[in-house]
Order: structure tokens, then sequence, then C-alpha cells
């Protein structure tokens, strides 16, 4: 499974309809709602946070 990064929920990648490649990862996303709100700002949410 993989984490939505905007909204956290898991995301099978396998079946999900909602993909975007941002430096050259691939995010997954729940819906099309979370796609859109993460290609307006891909940076916001494509890094993970250092401790």
């Amino acid at each position: 499974m993989e984490r939505d990064p905007v909204c956290g929920m898991d995301v099978d990648p396998k079946t999900a309809k909602h993909t975007s490649v941002h430096e050259g990862k691939t995010f997954y996303f729940c819906s099309p709602g979370c796609k859109k709100t993460f290609d307006a700002d891909p940076h916001r949410y494509g890094h993970q946070k250092k401790a």
C-alpha cells in the first residue's frame, strides 16, 4: 500500500486510478480531488519531512 500524500489514506498502487509523477517518484491518490490538490503544489506534499 502507498499513502495518499494529501489526505493520508492508504491506496493500493495496483488499483489506483489517480497518480502523478513528481521528481521521478509516482504518487497515488484516493480521489481526483487529492490529485488536483497535489498537482497544484507538489512541493508542499511531494517531499518527506526530515526529523
